[in-house]
C-alpha cells in the first residue's frame, strides 16, 4: 500500500459524513444559550432568596409598624424604643463573621435553613412578651439568629453569578427591602385593625405570631429549593455549567488568588474597612425611616392615626422599588462607585428637605426621594466588595462590610429615638443622617475607583493582594 493509499483509508465517505452531520447536535447561538442560562439562573436562585430575605426583613422592621400600641401596651419611651429597635443589631453584628465563615465551610443550604428557622421561632415567640427587658432580649436574640442572613446569601451568590451580572442581580435581590417594607406594612395594618383575630391576641403580639409562623414556613421550603453549588445543580445541562464555570473563573483569574490566610488579611485591610463605613453611612439612612417613619409622619400631621400612616408608608416604598430598578439599568455599565455615590448624595439631600418639612405631602414627597436614592445606592454598593473578595475572603470580608452597616442600625435607631425624646420631633436626627450619608458618598467616591482597579496588578501570580 502506498503512503497515498493509506492518506486516503482515513478521508471518510459521502454516507460516513452525512451520518456524522447527523449524530452531531448543531450548535445554538451562543448568545442566545447565556440568555437562556442567566434566566435559569435567576428563576432558580434568586426567588427564593428573596423569599428569604424578605422574612428576615419583614422580622427585622416590624418593630417600626407596631410601635405606638406596643409602646403603650408595655410602657416604653421613644428612647426605649429606639433602644429595642438598636439591640438587634449587636447580637446581629456579633454573629456575622462566624455564621458566614461556617457557611462557607458546610454549605448554604444547611447554614441558612437553620438561621431561618431559629429566627422564626424567636419571632413568633416575641409575641409574648410583657415588660421592655423580655423586648430587649427578644430582640437581641433575633439579631444572634438572623445574623449572617445578609452575608450569608451576598457570599451565596459570589458561586453562581458572575461581575457581568451583578448589576441586575443584585437589583433584584435588594427589590426584596422595598417590596418586604409594602408586605410588612400591610400585614400589621391588617392585624392591627383586627386584634383578637388571632388567638384573641393584641394586634401587635399578632403580628410577631403570624411573621414568625410565616418564616417557619419559608425555612421548610428554603431547604428544599436551594442548589449549593452549580456542579450540583440537576436544572443545568453540561454545557450550561461550563459556560457559568468558565465566566467565574474568568473573574477569579482577573481578581486574585485567595487561602485562609487571605481571610485574615481582609479584616485588617483599609479597603475594605473604608468600604465597611462607607456601608455603615448608607444603612444609616435606612433604618430610621423604617423604624420610625409612621411616627413621623404623625408626628408633621397630627390628624393622622397609626394606622393611617402606616398605610401611607407603602407610598415612598413602591415609588422606591420603581427607582432603584430603573437606576440599575442606568448604572449598569457605569462604575461601581458612581453608581452607588450619586443615589447615596441625592438621599442625603432629600433627606435634609424631610427635616424642614412643614406637613405631611413635602414630607412624605422627601421620603420618596430618599428612600429610592438609600435603596439604589445599596443594591450598587455591593458590586464594589465583590470586585475585591472571594472565596474564605469573601467570606470574612463581606460578613466586616455588612455587620459594620448593620451597627448604623443600632446607632441610628437609637439615636434617633432619643432626638424625638428630647426635643419632640425628628428634625435634628434626620439633619444627622443627611451628614453622614453625605460623609459615605464622599467616601465612596475616594475609595471607589481603588477597588474598581483589578487588585493583582503589579502582583506576581499567585499572590494575595488586598491593599497597601
Amino acid at each position: 500500500m502506498t503512503v497515498m493509499d493509506s492518506a486516503f483509508d482515513h478521508v471518510p465517505t459521502a454516507a460516513q459524513q452525512q451520518g456524522t452531520l447527523q449524530a452531531r447536535p448543531q450548535m445554538s447561538d451562543p448568545g442566545s444559550s447565556r440568555a437562556r442560562l442567566w434566566r435559569k439562573v435567576y428563576w432558580r436562585i434568586i426567588p427564593i432568596l428573596a423569599i428569604a430575605y424578605l422574612c428576615s426583613f419583614i422580622d427585622r422592621v416590624n418593630l417600626g409598624y407596631v410601635a405606638v400600641p406596643l409602646s403603650r401596651g408595655l410602657g416604653l419611651s421613644a428612647t426605649a424604643m429606639g433602644f429595642a429597635a438598636g439591640i438587634f443589631f449587636l447580637g446581629y453584628i456579633v454573629a456575622e463573621i462566624p455564621s458566614n465563615l461556617i457557611q462557607y465551610r458546610v454549605g448554604a443550604r444547611i447554614w441558612i435553613t437553620i438561621i431561618l428557622l431559629t429566627w422564626a421561632v424567636i419571632t413568633a415567640a416575641t409575641a409574648a412578651v410583657h415588660s421592655a427587658a423580655a423586648l430587649y432580649i427578644a430582640r437581641l436574640s433575633l439579631g444572634f439568629a438572623e445574623g449572617g442572613i445578609a452575608a450569608g446569601i451576598l457570599l451565596y451568590l459570589t458561586y453562581w453569578i458572575p461581575r457581568s451580572q451583578q448589576s441586575r442581580a443584585l437589583s433584584y435581590f435588594f427589590l426584596v427591602a422595598p417590596v418586604s417594607s409594602i408586605i410588612g406594612a400591610l400585614l400589621a395594618r391588617f392585624l392591627l385593625g383586627h386584634a383578637g383575630l388571632v388567638f384573641g391576641l393584641a394586634g401587635w403580639r399578632s403580628v410577631f405570631l403570624a411573621e414568625g409562623i410565616l418564616s417557619l414556613l419559608i425555612g421548610v421550603l428554603f431547604w428544599f429549593a436551594l442548589t449549593d453549588k452549580p456542579q450540583d445543580a440537576s436544572w443545568l445541562t453540561g454545557p450550561e455549567r461550563e459556560i457559568l464555570r468558565a465566566e467565574l473563573d474568568r473573574d477569579a483569574a482577573a481578581g486574585q488568588a485567595v487561602t485562609l490566610k487571605s481571610a485574615r488579611a481582609s479584616l485588617r485591610d483599609r479597603h475594605v474597612w473604608a468600604l465597611a463605613l462607607a456601608n455603615f453611612a448608607i444603612v444609616f439612612g435606612l433604618y430610621p425611616l423604617a423604624f420610625f417613619l409612621p411616627k413621623m409622619i404623625t408626628v408633621v400631621q397630627h390628624s393622622l392615626h397609626n394606622s393611617q400612616a402606616v398605610l401611607i408608608t407603602v407610598i415612598p416604598q413602591l415609588i422606591a422599588a420603581a427607582v432603584m430598578m430603573a437606576w440599575a439599568a442606568l448604572a449598569r455599565r457605569r462604575s461601581p462607585a458612581v453608581a452607588t455615590a450619586v443615589p447615596a448624595s441625592v438621599a442625603a439631600v432629600a433627606m435634609a428637605v424631610a427635616a424642614y418639612a412643614s406637613n405631611a405631602v413635602i414630607f412624605v414627597a422627601a421620603v420618596c426621594v430618599a428612600l429610592a436614592g438609600i435603596y439604589s445606592a445599596m443594591a450598587q454598593f455591593w458590586r464594589l466588595p465583590f470586585l475585591r473578595l472571594s472565596g474564605p475572603a469573601a467570606a470574612a470580608g463581606l460578613a466586616l462590610i455588612n455587620a459594620t452597616g448593620n451597627f448604623s442600625g443600632f446607632a441610628g435607631s437609637y439615636v434617633t429615638g432619643f432626638a424625638e425624646d428630647v426635643t419632640g420631633n425628628f428634625r435634628y436626627a434626620l439633619l444627622l443622617i443627611t451628614v453622614i450619608m453625605l460623609l459615605g458618598a464622599l467616601t465612596i467616591a475616594l475609595v471607589g475607583r481603588s477597588a474598581s482597579r483589578s487588585p493583582t496588578r503589579g502582583a506576581r501570580p499567585g499572590t494575595v493582594r488586598l491593599g497597601r
